[in-house]
């Protein structure tokens, strides 16, 4: 079992009132738009969304959308694929099937690449029989009993793209939902999560059924539910705090190793985990900030601040190892798997039936080590190998295929007879089109492991790669720190100030932004081109194309913990300001120019975008703002908001709203300020961040007289913004022609 941070947290308690020592809500002429749902609110949507519209959705944005869900539905993408048992699973999206299908097939026409895909569920079939616009979000398998085929799975759909989730029992065998009436398991829909226990008993933390919630909205409380119950009257077996964020119950159910975990989520970046033994939880002796990961014999522990044992400290971000059953005895025999540099970080790893790979980042580029814990015949443990498989500047990730698996069906080499070792290994790069191959690993006696490969597929091209180069920059922030940025543009690049360029970043939550190919914005920001101009001899120049830019800024992962903890609460504006400087450095290089510059972000991203807006507003042409936090004074009490505390502070303590105030752009905005052409963006459905702030945003922007701000609330797709690949398509679409006409007009 692994437990690890992600953004994608709470629904959220209702406003609170001023309590002593709650520091006084600013009058916000603006939160009538808080009621997501309201007539009156929808019908300010609905207007903005025409007027947006009518600005944007010209044949040229026609022709751009069309070319971008050509992208999106292009049946040569590579079907990734999950084991289970002896099939390869595979949800699939394109045009003839915009919900998606999940469907199987067998290794030998995978490997060979003319797969026989067997149809298990096909969702817009689903929807259209219950009138219900279903999103699949996954599948979890029950492990079938020794011998047997995977058959029993809980299917998690959500109603409208959003976190919240029902599920469903599925039977793949017969293809088809096993029926409440004959003790399928069929749980309603809510935030929480869902394990198997054994063939009738599942572990549930939910909100359903009444059963309470945190102040976050999440579950408090986990229950076992056995076939036939019903979830409001099921045994309680873990309960949390209130004020804490959620509790998750996981059961791990690998032969020899079987274990039931319960986690107290306290806060995003705190957790307590405790192990089931003889009917008692057995907490696990950590502090609540060392992340935790189980296999088999093993305990991993990543710190995310330094962490001293018995007189010896690890740093942050390292990845530390120890016998299961003696760290729970009392032992502390630490093994240290991982010591993060100044250049590299742990991004994450996973395990085969022998070996450990970890997937690092050094200065944003990928290094791939595998670990050995035991080689045999010496007293070497947890040797390090580098897997020859990273070029510079791309993204590659590896990761088991199936580490239980005694088939052989995967061996590349056909010499150590099982494919519990195989690995999969995906690579990309901004200007290198995915590809995924599959390796394995094995033990050449005491010099170490070898691997071998074989490319399974490779993405197509959608657009000219070769013309363009990938280059790593260094920006210097206004405290003295070096901040990488990846640049994209064409071999020719005239480094004249007039190139449209687009700066993407995100900068929170320990999220990294790495190299990853994009065939839509190939098409739609480097392909593209400005009009043609007349040159110095009367000859028509040919239109420049645009700048793709991405900032590896603090708040994020690239450099593990420390980078991230750089950026918290009352740092947070080192974020920004790594951000500006990279804008400043664009523009000091002749790449672009304040006119030709727009900056690109969603979620905390949007919140970042936001703040250039607001206090960089000199720096940028456009802003294009998506799915944003931007209202920090209520963000706590809109939608999943109050679990991010710990991320930007909490508004209601007066000491931290002075600072978080200087970073929310909604309390920022000036009259007299000459502010970019701004596009904010958003979706009704999305029950993470929410709509209401970019709502409130637009509204008191406009409400200023800025005349240059633009609304559109997409009516479905969560928080992602859009649930289907035509949702995507003109999502993405917009945002692009915003900055395009924005940034382009009149370039050279």
């Amino acid at each position: 079992m692994t437990t690890t941070a992600a953004e994608q947290p709470p629904a959220s308690s209702g406003p609170s009132g001023t309590n002593p020592g709650t520091a006084p809500e600013p009058v916000d002429e603006n939160i009538w738009l808080e009621d997501i749902y309201g007539e009156e609110q929808l019908a300010w949507v609905r207007e903005q969304n025409a007027r947006t519209e009518e600005l944007l959705e010209d044949a040229e944005y026609l022709e751009l959308e069309n070319r971008i869900l050509e992208v999106l539905d292009s049946t040569e993408r590579i079907a990734m694929v999950g084991k289970h048992g002896e099939w390869y699973y595979n949800f699939w999206k394109d045009r003839e099937h915009p919900k998606g299908l999940w469907r199987r097939t067998g290794w030998a026409g995978y490997r060979a690449g003319s797969p026989e895909w067997e149809i298990l569920l096909d969702i817009d079939a689903l929807a259209a029989a219950e009138g219900e616009e279903w999103v699949f979000h996954g599948a979890n398998f029950l492990r079938p009993d020794a011998g047997q085929p995977h058959r029993f799975a809980l299917l998690a759909l959500s109603p409208d793209g959003g976190d919240a989730n029902r599920y469903r029992e599925f039977d793949v065998e017969t293809r088809s939902f096993v029926d409440p009436a004959q003790g399928g398991f069929d749980l309603p829909t809510a935030k929480g999560n869902v394990s198997w226990l054994d063939a009738d008993t599942l572990l549930v933390a939910s909100t359903a059924a009444g059963l309470p919630r945190t102040s976050s909205s999440y579950a408090r409380t986990g229950v076992v539910l056995g076939r036939g119950d019903s979830l409001d009257s099921a045994e309680r077996l873990f309960e949390i705090p209130e004020d804490h964020m959620m509790a998750l119950l996981a059961h791990d159910s690998t032969p020899g190793f079987e274990r039931t975990f319960a986690v107290d989520w306290i806060s995003f970046f705190e957790k307590r985990t405790s192990v089931l033994r003889d009917g008692q939880w057995l907490e696990i002796d950590v502090p609540s900030d060392v992340n935790l990961s189980s296999h088999r014999e093993w305990l991993l522990f990543r710190p995310q601040r330094e962490w001293t044992v018995n007189g010896t400290s690890y740093p942050a971000g390292s990845l530390l190892a120890a016998d299961f059953e003696d760290f729970l005895a009392g032992g502390r025999e630490l093994s240290v798997l991982f010591t993060p540099d100044a250049h590299t970080s742990l991004q994450s790893w996973s395990w085969t039936r022998d070996f450990l790979l970890l997937n690092l980042l050094r200065d944003v580029s990928s290094e791939i080590r595998v670990l050995d814990p035991q080689r045999p015949g010496t007293d070497v443990a947890w040797a390090a190998s580098v897997l020859d498989a990273c070029p510079p500047l791309h993204d590659v990730n590896a990761y088991a295929v199936d580490d239980e698996d005694d088939s052989g069906d995967g061996d590349t080499d056909g010499t150590d007879g099982t494919a519990g070792n195989d690995f999969w290994l995906v690579a990309t790069g901004f200007a290198t089109p995915s590809t995924l191959t599959r390796g394995t690993l094995a033990r050449a006696g005491v010099d170490g492991v070898v691997s071998s490969h074989e490319v399974i597929r490779t993405a197509p091209s959608f657009f000219d790669e070769e013309a363009y180069e990938v280059q790593q920059h260094f920006a210097v922030s206004r405290d003295g720190t070096r901040v990488p940025y990846f640049q994209v543009a064409a071999r020719d690049l005239v480094l004249d100030g007039q190139n449209p360029t687009q700066l993407s970043g995100y900068g929170g939550f320990e999220i990294s932004r790495t190299p990853a190919y994009s065939g839509a914005v190939g098409r739609a920001w480097l392909e593209r081109r400005t009009e043609a101009a007349a040159g110095a001899d009367g000859e028509a120049a040919p239109g420049r194309g645009g700048v793709y830019v991405v900032a590896n800024i603090r708040g994020g992962g690239e450099y593990g913990p420390s980078w991230h903890r750089a950026a918290l609460q009352d740092q947070r504006h080192r974020a920004y300001e790594d951000f500006a400087a990279v804008a400043q450095d664009l523009i000091s290089r002749g790449v672009t120019s304040r006119q030709r510059l727009g900056c690109v972000g969603g979620s905390n991203g949007g919140l970042l975008v936001g703040n250039m807006l607001t206090q960089y507003p000199e720096l940028f042409g456009a802003v294009s703002c998506g799915v944003p936090l931007l209202d920090m004074r209520r963000y706590t009490k809109l939608s999943a908001g109050y679990s991010w505390i710990a991320e930007y502070g909490d508004p209601d303590v007066p000491e931290q709203w002075e600072f978080i105030r200087t970073f929310s752009p909604y309390h920022q905005l000036r009259d007299g300020v000459e502010y970019p052409e701004t596009f904010i963006w958003t979706a009704t459905s999305d029950d993470r961040v929410g709509p209401v702030q970019a709502r409130k945003m637009a509204a008191r922007m406009q409400a200023m007289g800025i005349p240059t701000v633009w609304f559109h609330e997409a009516l479905e797709g969560g928080h992602a913004g859009a649930s289907d690949n035509r949702q995507a398509a003109a999502l993405q679409s917009r945002s692009q022609h915003f900055l395009w006409r924005a940034l382009a007009g009149g370039a050279a």
